[in-house]
């Protein structure tokens, strides 16, 4: 891992650790609410975990320990992986605080944890390659690859997955959802660069291709992959625009609600929205 400490030059205001680095989920929650990101990353209001997003985090770390064991060249069975997940999810559950309404509602998530990741292993080729890298975290300083100019501040990613391959590594990221969705690349355009130029920062070298492998929560679970080619200067371009615009609103502390499809979801919309007044 690349750490870089930000360059003294740079003007910046003390905002709660927000300066230590860039990452594309701040650059996410920001750009769908500059109000949501000031509760969540300056106010350190902590969202409740729901049974999605705990059912999620389970099939994460479920498929982190799969290819863990893959990178030591050791291949578990669907059944291996499904009993780790019991073995671990009263735990897991402690440590995320998860509070289920009934006995009956955890009861009914575990199994269905267990169905997704036996989804998604029954997807996956025999001869699928060993990984590179598991869960990796990448961070490097963010130096615009078009101009070379260093904007005194790191980014940081988390990587799901780093496959290898005849024609180099492919960077992969899980997800789970509810309904499969159209491969529109620019729903994951933030992400999708920022994990290139990590990866190009750490290992000298471009990627091949980029995946989104999504296990859809339907009747009869599924998986879906979608590829993406390789960054480009283009990508970069619009990646280093968003954090510039980024980091003008956060040096004067700057903001705005912004109203939007989201709003209906947002665990904020009853506090802060209501108390904005611009």
């Amino acid at each position: 891992m690349i750490s870089n400490s930000p360059s003294l030059d740079v003007p910046r205001r003390n905002c709660d650790g927000v300066w230590d680095y860039i990452s594309p989920s701040r650059l996410n929650c920001w750009l769908a609410c500059p109000l949501k990101f000031k509760a969540r990353y300056l106010d350190g209001i902590k969202s409740p975990t729901t049974p999605n997003l705990f059912l999620g985090k389970q099939v994460h770390a479920a498929l982190e320990h799969f290819y863990r064991h893959r990178m030591l060249s050791i291949t578990l069975e669907p059944g291996e992986v499904t009993a780790w997940i019991g073995k671990t999810w009263e735990q897991a559950a402690a440590e995320e605080e998860m509070v289920f309404k009934s006995e009956a509602d955890e009861a009914a998530l575990k199994p269905q944890a267990n169905v997704l990741v036996m989804a998604y292993l029954e997807s996956v080729p025999a001869a699928e390659p060993r990984p590179i890298a598991v869960e990796v975290t990448m961070e490097a300083p963010l130096v615009d690859p078009v101009t070379g100019e260093n904007l005194g501040i790191p980014l940081l990613g988390i990587v799901d997955l780093i496959a290898g391959g005849e024609d180099g590594a492919s960077i992969v990221d899980f997800k789970t959802a509810a309904r499969s969705a159209p491969p529109f690349e620019v729903t994951h355009e933030i992400q999708l660069s920022s994990y290139s130029y990590l990866f190009r920062k750490i290992s000298g070298q471009p990627e091949s291709s980029l995946e989104i492998r999504s296990i859809i929560k339907t009747k009869t679970p599924k998986v879906d992959t979608c590829g993406y080619s390789a960054r480009s200067n283009i990508h970069f371009r619009r990646l280093f625009a968003v954090i510039r615009e980024y980091l003008d609103a956060l040096d004067p502390g700057r903001f705005n609600f912004r109203p939007g499809w989201g709003c209906s979801m947002c665990d904020f919309r009853e506090t802060h929205c209501r108390r904005w007044r611009g």
